[in-house]
């Protein structure tokens, strides 16, 4: 850690040093058209949808949203995901605790578990550990860096990957544009010795501009045995070589130790939320990007854009994994406590991404063509089962082998076009397609070195879709879109890392599509809405089933589960309450209510269990809500703004089974909840500004997450009510 930060710090100071390099008086003529990301900003509402094209990419046609982030509107300094994507309907998120140290982002029925069914970028490259083997999104950034997300529903696929869940993008703040140097500072204070340092410094100086930013998070926790003490970096120095295309370097990296709770079971947590027996539980990742971008017009109809990224890093815990309703107690038999169990994950992998924009007619018909290569090179090393120390501190040292030893490999090109026929002035149709090639490796032991694992695999595949919009008035408009969608079963599922679940051996791959059909747009400064109805088919949808096993104990079984379905609704809107008061320019109360119902079922599924066949015909899937509702009430008044928000999310379960309880509080229903948050943001003297809030405000006691492996197993118990203060100043 040391190490890397030293390097933050050099990489800084290389950053000055070609700062001062450039003229003062070197004019800025970069084309519009080279655009790394684009914030699309309305009246006083801050979301919006993408426009049909930004820098080398198409929209048009598809669900898109984006939302401006600020500290009057969400606590960003704990990273309150509820807070942060209240205005994007259905983003289903996971409440594990109050650090802030990772998202568990899904849509549409998909799987939150670290985002593992999204395609997570920043500034428009991957940041997932292994695109199809290992998805999982350990890297976590610090929303106060962020300036825009953006979220492609699941017709992200044709440009962006396969995921069912579509991509998200964050776009990272950038230099002040009218001055050489700029300094950003926040410091937080929040309840259970919460401490957030936010340190950021940019500006513009000839053709060259940078923004980097040190961010240290640390705390108690909510619960005992939950400290945490987070360090996030990033800089990005970017080089506009004539007024045709630009050069960025970037680097950003995550480090965090956050001490482990564990689960309860549902009478531990009807007990007392607050209680924890795990005091020698740790898990810390350690995640690098670092990226490379490039931007040219090659002429007035033609713009070309390159990323190359990589990932490399580890994921590593130690911890007591045994169900809650084991304790973690002194064992009298070997005269200390038992020893811990040692995970280990190291990831290593590269992509490149070139996407070509070119702008044409075909007699009376304007066209747009979107079209682009992917190479990504993968590999992560798993080293599990561990025999660890039986002490209680932070410490990797192996007492007996690790039981699962394997390297995975991926490979993989993709290849992507789509293409905007605009018929007239206000219908467009937008086709496109996607081939995958992936190449899959894994090698490698497990159960102790006892049984060997080698697999060599290659898959092909297309992948079709369309979309269509109609501009039915100068700030209104019709979209849909069809896509297919492809996920390959994972090695995760390969290797389960915990002792409570077995998988299937013959696991099979999941294809499926989204249809999407909408009307969005805005009503002068009175109304913003988007309304969205859409079908998602799920093929051969792994997923978990409880089972009986000997002397009918029961265990989580992962297998292709069968085909399910999700018909939903999202709706958002956003309505002045002062919109129509005139030359009222300085102050609005907006009330937004983004509301999402998400009927996932499975269809006709038959499972053994044990002697029986258990039908799921009709079963929710899981950890799936069918309504997500998050309400609130903005007020502005010149430099003031504040957020009343509530947010409602129904019940659901964690299996397919749709088991109502077990004693362990692995599996079983997850109570609906409702969470009440508040946030303000003063500026005042000019540069200086003072936020807050209090997240949980009625302190409702709720999960949202049961779980049989890290960081569990058994039920994950959410913040209670929690506050934070904020001081901050920009020169």
């Amino acid at each position: 850690m040391k190490n890397i930060r030293l390097l933050f710090l050099f990489a800084l100071g290389c950053l000055w040093s070609s700062v001062e390099a450039q003229e003062i008086n070197e004019p800025d003529s970069i084309s519009t058209k080279i655009l790394d990301a684009v914030t699309v900003k309305g009246f006083h509402d801050k979301k919006q949808a993408l426009p049909d094209i930004v820098g080398a990419n198409i929209f048009a046609g598809k669900k898109t949203e984006t939302v401006d982030l600020d500290n009057g509107g969400a606590n960003l300094v704990q990273n309150v995901g509820r807070m942060v994507f209240a205005k994007m309907p259905g983003v289903n998120l996971w409440d594990m605790d109050g650090a802030g140290t990772q998202m568990n982002i899904g849509t549409r029925g998909t799987d939150a578990h670290r985002s593992i069914e999204m395609n997570m970028r920043q500034n428009g490259y991957n940041t997932n550990s292994d695109i199809f083997g290992y998805p999982e999104n350990h890297y976590q950034v610090p929303m106060q860096g962020v300036k825009q997300v953006q979220l492609v529903r699941g017709s992200a696929a044709l440009q962006f990957g396969s995921q069912y869940g579509g991509m998200m993008n964050y776009v990272m703040k950038e230099g002040d544009s009218t001055k050489v140097f700029s300094l950003e500072s926040e410091q937080t204070l929040g309840a259970n010795n919460l401490f957030n340092s936010y340190n950021a410094v940019g500006g513009t100086k000839g053709k060259v501009s940078y923004y980097a930013y040190y961010n240290n998070r640390h705390g108690d926790g909510w619960r005992p045995n939950s400290a945490f003490n987070y360090d996030a970096w990033y800089a990005n120095v970017k080089y506009r070589f004539s007024n045709k295309g630009s050069v960025a370097l970037q680097f950003s990296g995550m480090d965090y130790r956050q001490q482990i709770a564990g689960g309860l079971t549902d009478a531990q947590f009807k007990d007392n939320s607050r209680q924890s027996d795990r005091s020698r539980n740790y898990f810390s990742p350690i995640i690098n990007v670092p990226a490379v971008t490039f931007n040219y017009q090659l002429s007035p109809s033609t713009s070309l854009e390159l990323t190359a990224n990589g990932v490399w890093g580890e994921r590593s815990s130690i911890q007591f994994i045994n169900p809650a309703t084991v304790k973690d107690t002194f064992n009298t038999n070997i005269g200390s406590f038992n020893p811990r169990q040692i995970d280990r994950d190291f990831y290593g992998s590269v992509t490149t991404e070139a996407r070509l924009l070119h702008e044409y007619s075909l007699g009376q018909v304007k066209s747009v063509l979107s079209a682009g290569v992917r190479y990504f090179d993968g590999t992560t090393k798993r080293r599990q089962k561990g025999t660890g120390t039986t002490g209680s501190d932070f410490n990797f040292t192996l007492v007996a082998p690790y039981g699962t030893d394997l390297t995975f490999s991926t490979i993989n090109y993709a290849a992507f076009a789509e293409n905007i026929f605009y018929l007239n002035k206000r219908f467009s149709v937008t086709p496109g397609f996607r081939y995958e090639v992936i190449k899959s490796d894994l090698s490698g032991v497990i159960n102790n070195a006892s049984f060997p694992v080698s697999y060599t695999g290659k898959r092909n595949f297309p992948l079709f879709g369309t979309g269509l919009q109609y501009q039915l008035t100068n700030e209104t408009q019709l979209y849909g879109n069809i896509s297919q969608a492809y996920r390959p079963y994972l090695y995760a599922y390969i290797t389960p890392a915990d002792q409570l679940g077995i998988v299937d051996p013959n696991l099979k791959d999941s294809r499926g599509y989204d249809i999407d059909a909408g009307y969005r747009g805005s009503i002068g400064n009175l109304l913003n809405f988007d309304i969205n109805g859409y079908y998602l088919f799920y093929g051969d949808r792994i997923g978990k089933v409880t089972m009986q096993g000997s002397a009918n104990a029961s265990y989580l079984f992962t297998t292709n589960v069968g085909n399910s379905e999700v018909k939903g609704l999202e709706m958002y809107l956003n309505f002045s309450l002062l919109g129509g008061v005139k030359n009222n320019v300085n102050t609005d109360l907006r009330l937004f209510n983004s509301l999402a119902y998400t009927n996932a079922r499975y269809l006709d599924v038959t499972v053994a269990s044990g002697n029986q066949e258990v039908s799921l015909n009709g079963n929710h899937v899981e950890n799936v809500p069918d309504w997500i509702e998050r309400a609130g009430l903005e007020f502005t008044h010149k430099s003031f703004s504040s957020t009343l928000q509530v947010s409602y999310v129904s019940e659901q379960f964690n299996d397919a089974n749709n088991t109502e309880f077990s004693e362990s509080g692995i599996v079983g229903v997850i109570p609906a909840y409702t969470v009440i948050d508040w946030a303000f943001n003063l500026g005042f003297l000019d540069k200086y500004h003072f936020s807050g809030g209090v997240n949980n405000v009625a302190d409702a006691r709720y999960f949202s997450r049961r779980i049989q492996m890290y960081p569990g197993p058994g039920i994950l118990p959410a913040n209670g009510r929690t506050f934070y203060l904020t001081l901050g100043y920009k020169f």
